[in-house]
């Protein structure tokens, strides 16, 4: 069999939603838990309910919208995402993972095709981490990657809690996180980075995710007058700082081609034209698909910070924040993508995601796997990120016959 899906169905979904919190440059802000988050959800409910799914939410507010098999009580075939954005975000991450599951769904019931284990629609509760954290919330409470407790107590820059919030809104539902069955999670997804559209490719295979590390730095020199205090004599945190900087750039050029190393953040202290800086806190973001080289680029960075304390005499402290191991997807899913792809005939590559998802989490507890579309110049989290209609009707049949495939047919 060789079905396809609506392509101008899935688009048109894709845009309707968008406009809940669509942004003047043409993106969307519909942060975790807000009314727009609310409104949201409501919008994708009403869709499952329409195609004739069934309702569960669990205490973290994870939604499931069922269709059932031919044999209930088989674990469903899952795919899903998150509807929460970024403040700049854009139309298709995350979004498009739920809509084109919701798009699978809707082509099995205009088909008439019936699977012998239930299919399954989820999304996932603060995926984004922008106004909550940690990130990746539902689906890290559902694996047990952390507490609900932690997660119910996490709160905003205003003080408003998770817990409150997912009442207020309508979504703290009664079933335990985790207790809801997943026989294989399978997540569509845009790429939000530029491999695919430079190497002129439809779909990525995902083979694995890159693990993760995250550290917070802190140079603590001395301010000074920057006229009157001579080079040789200055304790200048900047300076000091630029280098570890420059050495977190270099490690990751040292493990090609999966090395990561970026400081994105950086606060300087006191921030003024004619001060010497007195203190630096910046981030360091280091990641790598082995996880044994990840190691190693830890202990490299934390060596160098050594030398780096006892060559400038300046204090440097330096806390790891957050870290998850690299994630390599099942084999069966992986193949089950990999099928799909070529029986559809699109070109396609094996593409390691350098961002986290929620599959990351699913995979501790199913068989997992991600199906990758190019988005234009690989910009995601951003107002304009951008996707063409055919990529993700393309990923969208991709999944369609990867969870038949896993699901069985019934008919």
């Amino acid at each position: 069999m060789n079905e396809r899906i609506n392509g101008e169905r899935l688009w048109k979904s894709l845009m309707d939603l968008a406009a809940i919190g669509a942004t003047e440059k043409g993106g969307v802000k519909r942060l975790a838990l807000t009314d727009l988050d609310r409104q949201g959800r409501d919008l994708v409910v009403k869709w499952a309910r329409e195609a004739g799914l069934s309702i569960t939410v669990d205490q973290i507010g994870n939604v499931f919208m069922r269709r059932e098999g031919r044999n209930p009580a088989l674990p469903p075939i899952v795919t899903g995402s998150h509807v929460d954005t970024q403040p700049t975000g854009g139309k298709f991450d995350g979004n498009y993972g739920v809509l084109a599951g919701l798009e699978v769904v809707r082509t099995l019931n205009d088909q008439g095709i019936q699977t012998e284990a239930p299919i399954e629609v989820a999304f996932w509760t603060n995926e984004e981490g922008s106004r909550f954290v940690p990130v990746m919330m539902g689906s890290g409470v559902f694996c047990g990657a952390f507490s609900l407790e932690t997660a119910y107590a996490a709160v905003d820059t205003e003080g408003r809690s998770v817990r409150e919030e997912l009442a207020r809104i309508g979504y703290l539902g009664d079933q335990v996180p985790g207790q809801h069955p997943i026989g294989a999670y399978f997540e569509t997804h845009i790429e939000q980075g530029p491999v695919l559209e430079d190497a002129d490719k439809v779909i990525g295979v995902v083979p694995a995710v890159m693990g993760l590390s995250w550290y917070d730095c802190t140079v603590t020199g001395m301010e000074a007058h920057a006229g009157p205090t001579p080079m040789g004599l200055r304790r200048d945190a900047l300076q000091v700082a630029t280098a570890i900087m420059q050495e977190v750039v270099s490690i990751a050029n040292r493990y090609p081609p999966y090395g990561r190393g970026t400081v994105g953040m950086v606060e300087v202290f006191p921030n003024s034209r004619n001060v010497i800086p007195g203190r630096v806190k910046f981030s360091i973001d280091l990641r790598n698909v082995n996880e044994a080289l990840l190691n190693t680029m830890h202990e490299e960075m934390l060596a160098f910070v050594a030398r780096t304390r006892t060559e400038s005499g300046l204090g440097i402290e330096v806390e790891r924040v957050s870290y998850y191991p690299p994630c390599p997807f099942h084999p069966d899913c992986v193949e089950a993508v990999r099928a799909a792809t070529d029986k559809l005939g699109y070109s396609t590559m094996d593409v390691v995601s350098g961002a986290g998802h929620d599959a990351i989490y699913a995979a501790r507890v199913a068989p997992s796997g991600m199906i990758f579309v190019p988005c234009k110049d690989g910009i995601s989290h951003n107002e304009i990120e951008d996707a063409q209609p055919a990529h993700l009707e393309a990923g969208c049949n991709v999944l369609l016959h990867a969870m038949l495939a896993r699901a069985g047919r019934a008919d």
